[in-house]
């Protein structure tokens, strides 16, 4: 049974921090590619940042400098600190896991709902 559980979202002032995680678990974590998800009413779903199963990270450039992904294989667990936060960057936040080789696997989280208020 895999299991992706986001925790940390919550209601915040314009300026303020968050730090979401996500707890994986029925995968072998380690060689999995992470992503944080958002998504918006009345937008489409979008990547936010993603960290290889090498640790290699990308940021989406509406987040860069604000945002940070990072992981923990010991854990089981990805991170995403979020900085000065805007009311733009109000949505359910979703944690991605992937593994492409020799077959293609994706799982979802269920979403933590992060709300900046102005």
């Amino acid at each position: 049974q895999v299991q992706l559980v986001e925790s940390g979202g919550g209601l915040v002032q314009a300026g303020g921090s968050l730090r979401l995680s996500c707890a994986a678990s029925g995968i072998t974590f380690s060689v999995y590619n992470m992503g944080w998800y958002r998504q918006a009413p009345g937008k489409q779903r979008e990547l936010v940042a993603s960290i290889s199963y090498t640790g290699g990270t990308d940021v989406a450039a509406s987040v860069k400098g604000r945002f940070t992904i990072s992981r923990d294989n010991d854990k089981n667990s990805v991170y995403l600190q979020m900085n000065s936060l805007k009311p733009d960057d109000t949505a359910v936040y979703y944690c991605n896991a992937r593994y492409r080789f020799p077959r293609d696997y994706v799982y979802w989280g269920q979403g933590t709902q992060v709300t900046v208020s102005s």
